[in-house]
């Protein structure tokens, strides 16, 4: 497989691979097994969401409202 990249993506990359003493294509092949995990995992949760809420189980808007102001104080 080959894949064409931009020549500022291409000189961020080396520079990375400088930085980090790796080759290139094991940081490309990182950066894909990376994204198609997270998509993996992403697509579970939201199916998962789903199926709670077909099932009637949602969380009321003072109940997330609560969660964030305690995750993120003023």
């Amino acid at each position: 497989m080959e894949v064409q990249l931009t020549p500022d993506l291409q000189a961020k990359l080396s520079r990375m691979s400088e930085q980090q003493g790796r080759n290139s294509a094991a940081l490309i092949t990182e950066a894909v097994e990376r994204l198609v995990n997270y998509d993996a995992w992403f697509t579970s949760e939201v199916e998962k969401g789903l199926e709670a809420a077909d099932c009637g189980e949602l969380t009321d808007h003072q109940s997330i409202r609560a969660m964030i102001d305690s995750r993120y104080p003023a």
